[in-house]
């Protein structure tokens, strides 16, 4: 699994890059805060119900969370299914909500 940081992220969502941006929280932590990737929850994950990815399986996903704790056991999930570039946000959105939100 790869890590990204907050300003590389940043940096491509400013540039207008086209990603695939999947958040792994509850429904009630997006409703507070979120960049806007798809929600598809790590239980959702856990459990294997990823229908909604697999046709993304070749390209970058990049997987974030509250703190980046979810998202790293998002991404070595996702890796054992056989997504071959899963990239964690490094700090999740506490650490996007310091920096870019402050």
């Amino acid at each position: 699994m790869q890590n990204i940081t907050p300003q590389e992220l940043k940096q491509r969502i400013d540039s207008k890059e086209t990603l695939n941006l999947v958040d792994v929280r509850e429904p009630h932590e997006r409703a507070e805060f979120n960049i806007g990737g798809v929600l598809v929850p790590l239980g959702q994950i856990q459990m294997m119900q990823v229908d909604e990815l697999e046709p993304l399986k070749s390209e970058e996903l990049i997987v974030y969370c509250r703190s980046g704790n979810r998202s790293g056991q998002a991404a070595m999930l996702l890796e054992t299914m056989g997504f071959s570039n899963v990239k964690n946000l490094a700090g999740g959105m506490l650490k996007w909500r310091e920096l870019y939100e402050g």
